[in-house]
């Protein structure tokens, strides 16, 4: 078993690999409680919604089960084995001591962002996560992000139809305003929850803790008084990575949440703005010579770092760093027209 939850547990396992029978392939086994139909609906959907997507970005689904026998109701789950555990297993210090890089942290931001552009925007129908939250991202053994767990996953809406009405679920910290107060789920509401995981890969901290002062148990109000200065923004960055990050980048995926983070849900980006957005960071950091005022922040005093970023006019306030989304175009959608899988 390499992991457990209210739903059941979920266990690792080899099969022959059907393109070539001399090799095997490693999956992951999620078997649901046999106790009931509790979760029977959440599987349905996941087995709805990975039979129909094909992206990097996605785990994906290899096969399921359902069957009746005098014991209950089987019903398994069969993915490709992802080995490099979730997001929040890295950030919390659970199972893994050493801390995710800060390029790392930007792949992943990359990555998840190109898994919901394309749920959002990459087929003939829009699929809303519902339950975005780091520990439903899978780092596989190259640290390519992977979206996983898509049991609360939703059609969206219909043409002519602004949202959907639905009970609110999901985890505590990630959901979008709106939602809470009215039950109505956009894409936007997805883009909400992306905007606090980009906080959560900055600072190290979950979105509410409830074991931290009463004052910081909620991201957004921790964060929101470091935000008009350069040296209390460096205060929030996750003291794990030990100075080790680029000012200007982390300043730049700041701005990036601050715009999912929006009270206005029609004023966020889309996830494919949100894409070439960190597209643009990325290109510029990776290009970066030692003096262009990218420094990884170690190698510097703090004063020194600040004199660097003002050189290169890196502005105090965050509305003044945000990044032109104008003319973004989308992404392409598939050629190809998904049909769901029959429901069991």
């Amino acid at each position: 078993m390499i992991g457990e939850g209210g739903f059941g547990g979920v266990f690792r396992g080899v099969i022959q690999n059907p393109q070539d029978s001399r090799k095997k392939i490693d999956i992951a086994v999620k078997q649901l409680s046999r106790r009931g139909l509790q979760g029977h609906k959440e599987w349905v959907t996941e087995v709805n919604v990975l039979g129909v997507v094909e992206h990097p970005n996605l785990v994906k689904l290899i096969g399921y089960c359902a069957e009746d026998d005098e014991r209950g109701i089987q019903r398994l789950l069969v993915y490709e084995y992802v080995p490099n555990r979730s997001v929040q297993d890295h950030l919390s210090n659970r199972f893994i001591v050493t801390p995710l890089p800060w390029s790392t942290r930007m792949k992943i931001a990359q990555d998840t962002a190109r898994g919901l552009a394309y749920l959002h925007q990459g087929m003939e129908f829009q699929i809303i996560f519902r339950d975005f939250k780091s520990s439903n991202i899978l780092l596989d053994e190259n640290w390519n992000a992977k979206l996983s767990d898509f049991g609360l996953a939703r059609m969206g809406p219909s043409d002519g139809i602004t949202h959907v009405s639905t009970a609110v679920v999901g985890t505590i910290g990630y959901a979008a305003p709106e939602y809470i107060q009215t039950g109505h789920l956009t894409v936007k509401s997805d883009v909400w929850s992306y905007g606090i995981f980009l906080y959560e890969l900055i600072t190290g901290r979950r979105p509410f803790d409830r074991n931290r002062p009463r004052n910081e148990q909620n991201i957004l109000e921790w964060i929101r008084p470091h935000l008009s200065d350069i040296n209390k923004f460096k205060m929030i960055i996750d003291p794990r990575l030990e100075g080790n990050y680029y000012l200007k980048s982390a300043l730049k995926l700041a701005a990036v949440a601050n715009r999912c983070l929006m009270v206005k849900a029609k004023s966020r980006p889309t996830m494919s703005q949100v894409s070439e957005m960190l597209e643009r960071i990325v290109e510029t950091s990776d290009n970066a010579a030692p003096s262009s005022g990218l420094p990884l922040m170690k190698s510097l005093t703090p004063k020194d770092a600040f004199e660097a970023s003002r050189r290169e006019r890196v502005k105090r306030r965050f509305v003044e760093l945000l990044i032109g989304v104008n003319g973004c175009p989308n992404l392409p959608t598939c050629s190809w027209s998904p049909k769901l899988v029959a429901s069991i």
